[in-house]
C-alpha cells in the first residue's frame, strides 16, 4: 500500500509541475510556430528589396543567408527563455557548446570565414566563369560556407568557400577580353611565309578578331618541333565570342593551310637500322 501511496505522491507531484509548465510549453510552441513564419516573411521582404536594387548577386545571396540564419539563433534563444531556462545559465551553456562546436567544427568555421573573405575581396562573383581546385564552370551561387559552380558538362560542383580563398583561382570573365594563342604546326618542307601569310589573313578576315593598336592578330613561329615547325596565331576577342571564334578559326585555318598545300604533319620518328657486319643503314 505504501508504494501506491507514493507513486500517487509522485503522479500528484509531478502532475502539478507539469501543469504548471504547460503554459510556458504551449507558448514556447506558439512562438516557434510564428517566429518561423515571420523569420519567412522576412527573407520574403529581404529577396523582393534585393530584386529591386541593383545590387551584386554574391552580396544578395551571401547577405540572405547570413540574415536567415542569424534569425533562427534569435528564435532558438526566445524559445528557450520561454521554457524557463535562466538567461544567464543559457548564455553559460551556449558558450560552453559554442566552443566545443568551434573545435569540431573548425572546417565549417574556415569556410565561413572564406566566404567573408570572397564577399569582400571578389575574387569572382556569380556568373563568372572559373577554374579552381581542378574544377572549371560558371558559379552558381556563393552561400555562406560553400560555392556552387555549374561546370561545362551541366553537372553542380560544390567547392568549400575556406579552400577557394586560400588557393588559385582563374577567373576567365573578370576582363572583358581575352587572348588566344593557336598553333597551327606545319612540315618541314613548307614555305613558313606562305602559311603565316594564310593565317594572318584569315585573322583579318574574322570581324570578332579585334584590330585595335596594341592588339592587332599576329602569327610568330613558335617552336621547331620534333615533327613540325609550330606557327603560332595570337589574337585578341571580347568575352563573348571567344570561344565560337575559336573552334571556327582552328577550322577554317586548317581547310586553308590543306588547300593551299601547306602539310600538317603527325608526329613522326626518323628510325635508321644497322646491319651487324657495319653496313650502311636502311
Amino acid at each position: 500500500m505504501e508504494k501506491f501511496k507514493n507513486i500517487e505522491t509522485y503522479i500528484e507531484e509531478y502532475g502539478e509541475k507539469l501543469i504548471d509548465f504547460l503554459p510556458s510549453l504551449v507558448g514556447a510552441i506558439l512562438m516557434l510556430i510564428v517566429g518561423l513564419w515571420i523569420i519567412r516573411f522576412i527573407n520574403r521582404v529581404i529577396a523582393k528589396f534585393f530584386q529591386k536594387k541593383d545590387y551584386d548577386v554574391t552580396l544578395e545571396k551571401f547577405s540572405a543567408s547570413l540574415i536567415n540564419w542569424g534569425l533562427k539563433i534569435l528564435l532558438f534563444v526566445l524559445v528557450i527563455n520561454q521554457l524557463g531556462v535562466e538567461s544567464a545559465s543559457l548564455v553559460a551553456v551556449i558558450g560552453a557548446a559554442g566552443l566545443a562546436v568551434g573545435l569540431a567544427l573548425q572546417g565549417s568555421l574556415s569556410n565561413f570565414a572564406g566566404g567573408v573573405l570572397i564577399l569582400l575581396l571578389k575574387p569572382f562573383r556569380v556568373g563568372d566563369f572559373i577554374s579552381a581546385q581542378g574544377v572549371d564552370g560558371t558559379v552558381k551561387e556563393i552561400s555562406i560556407f560553400h560555392t556552387r559552380i555549374l561546370t561545362f558538362g551541366n553537372q553542380e560542383a560544390i567547392v568549400p568557400n575556406g579552400k577557394l580563398s586560400n588557393d588559385n583561382i582563374v577567373n576567365y570573365t573578370s576582363q572583358s577580353m581575352r587572348r588566344e594563342n593557336l598553333i597551327f604546326g606545319i612540315s618541314y618542307d613548307d614555305d613558313v611565309k606562305v602559311a603565316k601569310d594564310i593565317l594572318l589573313n584569315l585573322a583579318m578576315e574574322q570581324e570578332a578578331i579585334l584590330k585595335i593598336e596594341d592588339k592587332m592578330p599576329m602569327v610568330v613561329l613558335a617552336e621547331l618541333g620534333d615533327s613540325s615547325v609550330n606557327l603560332s596565331l595570337r589574337y585578341w576577342a571580347h568575352i563573348d565570342d571567344f570561344w565560337a571564334l575559336r573552334w571556327n578559326t582552328l577550322e577554317e585555318g586548317k581547310k586553308r593551310l590543306e588547300a593551299d598545300g601547306i602539310t600538317i604533319p603527325f608526329p613522326q620518328r626518323d628510325v635508321h637500322l644497322y646491319a651487324e657486319n657495319g653496313a650502311n643503314p636502311q
